[in-house]
């Protein structure tokens, strides 16, 4: 089969790699899309990948080629998505349902090989049929857009608030729109990219506000009458909006962290005081995943699919070939010229 292989740093080559072989309980799912995640972009671009070779990719849906002598629940031909969280399901936090939290677990696309290719192994239990109301290429936007609704969920959002989205890229524009599926009263969009924003817009973003403008900090406090934002959704991973969320919280705010910092953060004692003079909840939020594995994150997401009402098309800035790989990554070495998420199709 043909795979898109990391040998290292800046270093993809499309080779021939055998067709995986299947345990009883796995299925061969053919990837029909495949995208290309932020956090492939360090494993590529610099030097964190876990191992090399490896074949990255961990959203991605197909449809399934052939199953393993003790697979019951999907059959040769099902579309499927695929879910790349392999949790050990023995330690005490999968027994808890805390499944991104398992110490022990493997990872389709940055432990083992994952959608990168023509044909990618997983587990039944990692696969979630899906109708042919929805494309392949939406289908591989499922597990970004669960990371999305976990963070939300994770905060406990119920709606009628308004809403600070920090970062306009595919995660913020993603819980932009969970943001108003679950009855937010307004959302905000910060970013530093007009074209970004942009695209919130049209994604159903009631405001946006680029940081690089001179006083804009005034243009927040005129939308929030100066009182801040009752939820406060980071999602770039950046020292700058991590920060700034401090200061767009409300009092007794919640203020999440979906985001990952790739630099050292430091905030001055008056910044992190903020926290204290506020009252307001401050939580990380990690991956997708809630129990039932994988959890409902995945399963409205298709469902809001079917509905209409969640645009994930949307996100999506280039397609390319699999054999167009290195292409897509000369895009992300010029630094601002993807605007959104990038696919990789098997034709």
């Amino acid at each position: 089969m043909k795979a898109a292989v990391l040998h290292g740093p800046n270093d993809i080559r499309v080779e021939e790699l055998e067709i995986p072989a299947l345990e009883p309980d796995e299925i061969l799912v053919k990837v029909m899309a495949t995208g290309i995640c932020g956090s492939d972009l360090p494993r590529v671009l610099g030097d964190a990948a876990h191992h090399y070779p490896i074949v990255l990719g961990h959203e991605f849906a197909g449809t399934v080629e052939r199953v393993g002598g003790g697979v019951t629940r999907v059959k040769t031909g099902d579309r499927v998505v695929g879910v790349p969280l392999k949790p050990c399901r023995k330690c005490e936090d999968c027994r808890s349902g805390h499944f991104a939290q398992c110490k022990h677990y493997s990872f389709i696309g940055s432990r083992v090989n994952g959608s990168w290719a023509e044909y990618v192994a997983l587990p039944e239990s990692n696969a979630i049929p899906f109708g042919e109301e929805i494309s392949f290429e939406e289908a591989a936007l499922v597990e970004p857009s669960a990371v999305a609704l976990h963070a939300l969920q994770l905060i406990g959002f119920q709606g009628g608030e308004h809403v600070a989205v920090l970062g306009g890229g595919n995660i913020g524009l993603l819980v932009l729109q969970w943001a108003r599926i679950l009855g937010a009263r307004e959302v905000t969009v910060f970013d530093i990219d007009e074209e970004r924003l942009s695209t919130a817009r049209q994604l159903g973003a009631d405001h946006t506000v680029n940081t690089l403008r001179p006083g804009f900090e005034d243009d927040w406090k005129r939308l929030t009458a100066g009182k801040g934002f009752g939820i406060v959704m980071e999602t770039a991973g950046s020292d700058v909006t991590m920060r700034l969320s401090f200061e767009l919280a409300a009092n007794k705010a919640k203020v999440c962290f979906v985001g990952t910092p790739v630099r050292e953060l430091t905030f001055s004692h008056k910044q992190f005081e903020l926290m204290n003079r506020k009252e307001f909840t401050l939580t990380g939020s990690w991956m997708s995943y809630s129990a039932p594995f994988p959890g409902k994150e995945w399963e409205l997401t298709l469902h809001f699919l079917r509905k209409g009402l969640l645009n994930l098309k949307g996100i999506v800035f280039r397609q390319f070939d699999l054999d167009g790989i290195n292409d897509a990554f000369d895009l992300y070495r010029q630094p601002g010229a993807v605007k959104g998420k990038i696919l990789l199709l098997n034709r």
